[in-house]
C-alpha cells in the first residue's frame, strides 16, 4: 500500500460516522441495513460513506446477491498501525533523550548545590563556641 492509500485511509476516518462504522465492523461483518440502523440518514447516504471506506481499502463487500455483508479489511488498519508505530517510536526516543538530559541537568544542579553548601559553611575550627 502506498502513501496515497494511507492518505485515503486517514481521510476516510476523518468522518465520525465512518469511524463509527469501522468500529462497529470490528465486532463482525454487517449488512448495509444493519450498519444504517443507528444513524438518522438515508440508505443512499450510508452507501456514500461505505463507498469512501471501500475506496480507502477499509471495507469490502463481496459480489453477489443482496444482502451482502460489509467486511472490515485489516490490511488498511495494519498500514495505519505501521505508520503510527514508526512515528511513535521516534517520538518516544526523543522523549527518552530529553529525560536523560533533564536527569543529567538535575544531577549537575544537585552536585553544584552540594559544592556551594560546603563552600559556604564555616569550619568548626573557625568557631570556638561550637563543640
Amino acid at each position: 500500500m502506498s502513501a496515497d492509500t494511507l492518505s485515503r485511509v486517514f481521510a476516510a476516518l476523518a468522518d465520525p460516522t465512518r469511524r463509527d462504522m469501522v468500529a462497529r465492523l470490528t465486532e463482525g461483518d454487517a449488512t448495509v441495513s444493519q450498519l444504517a440502523e443507528p444513524y438518522r440518514m438515508t440508505l443512499q447516504a450510508v452507501y456514500k460513506h461505505l463507498r469512501v471506506l471501500e475506496e480507502a481499502g477499509l471495507v469490502s463487500r463481496p459480489r453477489g446477491p443482496q444482502p451482502r455483508p460489509v467486511r472490515l479489511e485489516i490490511e488498511a488498519l495494519d498500514l495505519m498501525d505501521t505508520w503510527i508505530e514508526r512515528h511513535r517510536r521516534r517520538v518516544e526516543e526523543r522523549y527518552r533523550r530529553l529525560d536523560a538530559v533533564l536527569a543529567q541537568m538535575k544531577e549537575d544542579e544537585h552536585e553544584q548545590d552540594h559544592r556551594d553548601d560546603h563552600r559556604g559553611r564555616p569550619e568548626a575550627a573557625d568557631h570556638p563556641d561550637e563543640p
